[in-house]
């Protein structure tokens, strides 16, 4: 057990909602869990924690005691762990133990785990009694800067990614980086790769720090020097911050908001990321690494646009690739991942929006209708081939 080192955290306010919470980001904090959640729920008395076995393993009794220790009554319920089961069953299990439990409106859900059972868990607590409190402790170094953040939750289906699900908006998230050093390499990778993604839309400063947490990685795979923790929190820190101000401008992804500062454009990457999953039954890639072909192939699209010059594509490679290698997708079916496309949730007016570069920190929501006629097929087909 680490005590807790600095403890970095960032604000997040939803104008026009009433919604504000703090994240902090730090080591050593899963001690102090029940005191961050009776200071950010107030008065609550019981809580349920949703975990998958795994992580509850590692981290359940420790936030159990902190709770406990905290005048919190708790109750652990384990699902799934994985994508599969990101499903409106396992919400509606979630349901069901919200309900035998007794959990009221003044109580608060506990999500502890990656980004499965951060946004199956909140879909779950923005379901019941129409809204409880729900606390983000995430597990996994995507969850922290991306999905732990901004308010979506939602599950899968037969018909897409993520299709299914509500806006709400977390009581508290508390992302202790000691947990990272028990992530197996590739889950870590998977997180490196949705933080390009930010870093690719946000600017060189944010992908020049997305660079350092790689090199801490590398040195230090476990996280046991001091120096990589605080690498890390500072990272998580910054990645938080950028998610939150478009957030802030944009919370709920209006329909019609195609400019450069809408929350659209935190997809980038994900068009076909989401595609790659459907296709293949969310069984072969992480979500990190989809999107780390997601951004490969937005960057290439937009090189064929002649949006985006050849250094900065250059560049963005060289990051994506420092952080190891993506699985080939050349064998997942073509006609499958087109199918998957057409129903992507990013689609308007019989069109896909991608979001595209005109330069690092440069994003631009593109309608595919603007495409060439081939285009999007042919540096498809291009692409999936390429990574044998």
């Amino acid at each position: 057990m680490r005590s807790a080192e600095k403890k970095i955290e960032v604000g997040v306010r939803i104008p026009g909602e009433a919604a504000e919470y703090r994240i902090a980001c730090g080591s050593g904090l899963l001690d102090s869990i029940g005191e961050v959640i009776r200071s950010a729920t107030g008065d609550v008395r019981r809580v349920a924690v949703i975990s998958n076995r795994k992580v509850f393993g590692l981290y359940g009794e420790r936030v159990e005691l902190s709770l406990k220790q905290a005048g919190v009554s708790v109750s652990s319920f384990m699902i799934g762990d994985g994508e599969r089961f990101k499903t409106l069953k396992t919400a509606e299990k979630i349901l069901a133990i919200l309900n035998s439990e007794g959990i009221k409106r003044s109580d608060a859900v506990v999500a502890l785990g990656g980004g499965v059972i951060g946004d199956a868990a909140g879909f779950a607590a923005s379901l019941h009694l129409r809204g409880v409190a729900l606390i983000q402790l995430p597990t996994t170094l995507l969850a922290m800067i991306d999905s732990s953040v901004g308010g979506k939750t939602g599950v899968n289906s037969s018909f897409g990614k993520n299709l299914i699900g509500t806006f709400h908006q977390p009581t508290a998230v508390i992302a202790d980086v000691d947990v990272l050093a028990t992530l197996d390499p590739r889950e870590l990778s998977a997180g490196l790769f949705e933080a390009i993604k930010h870093g690719a839309i946000s600017g060189e400063r944010l992908l020049r720090t997305t660079e350092k947490m790689i090199d801490a990685r590398g040195h230090d795979p476990k996280f046991i020097e001091a120096s990589t923790r605080e690498t890390f929190a500072k990272g998580i820190a910054e990645h938080v911050k950028f998610k939150a101000s478009i957030v802030k401008g944009d919370a709920r992804e209006a329909v019609g908001d195609v400019g450069n500062r809408s929350r659209k454009i935190l997809n980038f990457g994900h068009t076909l990321a989401h595609a790659l999953e459907l296709a293949t039954n969310y069984r072969y890639l992480k979500h990190g690494e989809a999107v780390g072909h997601g951004v490969i192939f937005a960057a290439e699209l937009s090189k064929r646009l002649e949006l985006l010059p050849p250094d900065s594509i250059n560049f963005l490679n060289d990051v994506v690739h420092r952080v190891g290698g993506l699985p080939a997708v050349n064998k997942i079916d073509f006609e499958a991942v087109l199918s998957a496309l057409s129903n992507d949730k990013k689609s308007r007016g019989g069109s896909i929006e991608w979001v595209l570069l005109e330069g690092i920190g440069r994003p631009e929501i593109v309608s595919d209708k603007t495409f060439p006629v081939g285009l999007l097929r042919s540096s498809l087909k291009a692409y999936l081939e390429s990574t044998r």
